[in-house]
C-alpha cells in the first residue's frame, strides 16, 4: 500500500501469482467482488462494504472490467476520528473500530477482494499516514491508500456524493458544496466534468466540546470569527448558545458568499485553503454533502457536541434569501466518499514498450494523472505541460515522485509531435538539468503504438533523468492507480493491474 510521500510495503502477491491472475482474467467476462471503502478524516471516520459486478469491455488483448452494478451492503457508524493528546492518530482505537466493523458486517479480511483507504485533513500528515499504513499493511496487495489534499478531497466529495453523476444525467452545470468538520469543499461540475475546485476552512467542528462537555476546541476559523464579532472564546463564553450561534452565523456568511459567487471579505480570504473557485460556467443548481448537509436536508436533528447544527440553521436562513437556485440532495451526504476499489482490472502492454530500466519493476500503486481530452492537432509543449500540471494539482499528486502520466493520442504520428509531447512531459515530471530524483520511476501511458519512439525521445532528446517506462495499449481513467509487473519475455509484454476508486451511484432527491 502506498500513500503519497510514505514508504512502500511489500506486496503480498508474487509476480508468478500476478501472472496467473492476469491469465485468468483475460478469460473472464464478468467479475463479482466484495470491496470496502474506508474514510479517515480530521473529524470523522467511517467504513462501508459494497458488492460490485464488473463486466469486461473492449476487444483488444486486455481485460478492462467496468462496474455495471454496485450495491452497498453495510455501512458502519460514523465515529469521531480518534487522536492522541499529541495530535497523532490513535492507531489502536482506529484499528479496533475497523475490526468491530468487519465483525458487525459479518465479514473477514479473507472475504474482501479489494478496497480503498482515503485519508484527508490531519490524517494525511506523514506520522499519521504511517500509523494508518501499519493498520492495513497485511492488506497491502488488495488496498489502495490515497492521501487527499484539499483539491483532491473536493474532487472526491463531488464524485462520492453522486454530484458528478447527477450533473452528467441532467446534462447541466451544478455547484457541489461539501461541508465537513473542518473544511468546506466546492466543485463546479458541467455535464459530469469537474471544471474547478476550491476549499476553505469552515466546518461543523471548528468549535466543539471535549469529553467533559466543555467548549474547549476552538479552531482558528472559529477564533477569527469570534474576534471579528468582539466575542470571547473561553469555555464560559462558549457555554452561551447565543455566542455559539453568532459565531456559526458569521461562518455561514462565508459559505453563502462562496456559493453565490460574491467576492470574499477579509475573513473569507483568511480562511481560503486553495485558490478561489473559478466559474467558467454558471451553475443551474446546488448540491450539498458532508455532515452539515444531514441537518440541511432534515436527516439529522440531534447535536453532536459541535456547531454543525447551528451552522446548518444559519446557512439555511441565508440561502433562502440570497440563493435563487434549487438545492438538491445528491444522495450520499455525510458518506460522500469511495465505496471501495476495483483491483482486478488486468491489461497487457506489449506492442511498442519502452523499458528504460527493468530494475525499476515491479511497481505498486502508482497514481495516474490523465488528460481527459485527446491531443490537439497543434501541440504546444507549454500548453500540454500546463494541462498536466493542473490535473496533477487537482489530484494532489507530486509529479516528482512515482507517477503515471496518461494521454490519448489524436492526429498524425510525427517526430515533431512526439518531441512536443516529450518536452511537455519533461517539464512536468523532471528537470532536464539532471537534478531530478533518478530513483523515482516515471510511467508514461499512451493509447497509440508509439511507446518506443516516445521513450527514445524522452531519454535521448529532452534530457529526462528518471527511470522511465512507456506503455501502450492500456486504458486508464480518473482515480486509477496502477501496478506494473516484471517484463514477460516471451511473449514480450508487461502485465498491468489497474486499481480504480469506486463511488456509489447517485440517489438524487430534490
Amino acid at each position: 500500500m502506498h500513500g503519497h510521500g510514505d514508504e512502500d510495503h511489500e506486496d503480498e502477491l508474487t509476480d508468478a501469482e500476478r501472472g496467473d491472475m492476469v491469465a485468468v482474467l483475460l478469460r473472464r467476462e464478468t467479475l463479482r467482488l466484495l470491496t470496502v471503502g474506508i474514510d479517515i478524516g480530521s473529524s470523522t471516520s467511517h467504513l462501508m462494504f459494497a458488492r460490485v459486478l464488473f463486466q469486461r469491455q473492449g476487444s483488444r488483448a486486455a481485460a478492462r472490467f467496468v462496474p455495471v452494478e454496485r450495491t452497498v451492503e453495510w455501512r458502519s457508524p460514523i465515529i469521531l476520528t480518534p487522536f492522541l493528546p499529541d495530535g497523532t492518530i490513535d492507531a489502536r482505537r482506529l484499528s479496533d473500530f475497523v475490526r468491530r466493523c468487519y465483525a458487525g458486517a459479518g465479514r473477514t479480511a479473507a472475504e474482501v477482494d479489494t478496497g480503498a483507504v482515503i485519508l484527508t485533513g490531519e490524517a494525511i500528515k506523514r506520522r499519521n499516514a504511517r500509523a494508518i499504513n501499519e493498520i492495513f499493511a497485511a492488506e497491502a496487495g488488495k488496498f489502495v491508500c490515497a492521501t487527499a489534499g484539499h483539491r483532491l478531497e473536493s474532487t472526491l466529495a463531488a464524485h462520492g456524493s453522486g454530484a458528478t453523476g447527477l450533473s452528467r444525467a441532467r446534462g447541466a452545470c451544478g455547484l457541489h458544496v461539501d461541508i465537513g468538520g473542518g473544511t468546506t469543499k466546492l466543485a463546479l461540475i458541467d455535464r459530469g466534468e469537474i471544471l474547478s475546485v476550491a476549499a476553505f476552512a469552515v466546518g461543523g467542528r471548528v468549535l466543539a466540546q471535549d469529553s467533559a462537555g466543555e467548549w474547549t476546541r476552538v479552531d482558528e476559523p472559529a477564533g477569527l470569527a469570534a474576534a471579528g464579532l468582539g466575542l470571547g472564546t473561553s469555555p464560559a463564553d462558549l457555554a452561551d448558545p447565543a455566542v455559539r450561534a453568532r459565531i456559526a452565523g458569521r461562518l455561514a456568511d462565508i459559505v453563502t458568499d462562496q456559493i453565490t459567487g460574491l467576492p470574499a471579505d477579509d475573513l473569507g480570504r483568511a480562511l481560503q485553503l486553495t485558490e478561489p473557485l473559478s466559474r467558467p460556467a454558471e451553475p443551474e443548481y446546488v448540491t450539498l454533502s458532508g455532515g452539515v448537509a444531514e441537518y440541511l436536508f432534515g436527516h439529522e436533528t440531534e447535536g453532536h457536541g459541535d456547531i454543525a447544527r447551528d451552522l446548518a440553521a444559519a446557512l439555511a436562513a441565508r440561502l433562502r434569501h440570497r440563493l435563487a437556485l434549487p438545492l438538491v440532495d445528491p444522495g450520499q451526504r455525510i458518506r460522500a466518499t469511495v465505496i471501495g476499489a476495483s483491483q482486478f482490472t488486468a491489461q497487457l502492454s506489449g506492442s511498442t514498450i519502452h523499458l528504460g530500466d527493468p530494475g525499476a519493476l515491479p511497481l505498486r500503486n502508482v497514481p495516474v494523472v490523465r488528460l481527459a481530452q485527446p491531443l490537439p492537432g497543434d501541440l504546444d509543449p507549454g500548453v500540454l505541460a500546463a494541462a498536466f500540471q493542473r490535473r496533477a494539482a487537482r489530484q494532489d499528486v507530486d509529479t516528482s515522485g512515482p507517477v503515471a502520466l496518461a494521454l490519448s493520442w489524436h492526429g498524425p504520428v510525427s517526430h515533431s509531435r512526439l518531441a512536443a509531447v516529450g518536452h511537455a512531459i519533461t517539464r512536468v515530471a523532471g528537470p532536464a538539468d539532471g537534478r531530478g530524483d533518478a530513483g523515482n520511476a516515471l510511467i508514461v501511458v499512451v493509447d497509440a503504438d508509439v511507446a518506443q519512439s516516445l521513450g527514445a525521445i524522452l531519454t535521448e532528446e529532452t534530457g529526462l533523468r528518471r527511470r522511465l517506462i512507456v506503455l501502450d495499449g492500456v486504458e486508464l481513467a480518473d482515480f486509477d492507480f496502477i501496478d506494473v509487473g516484471e517484463y514477460q519475455d516471451p511473449p514480450g509484454v508487461l502485465p498491468v493491474l489497474v486499481k480504480s476508486l469506486l463511488f456509489a451511484a447517485a440517489e438524487p432527491m430534490v
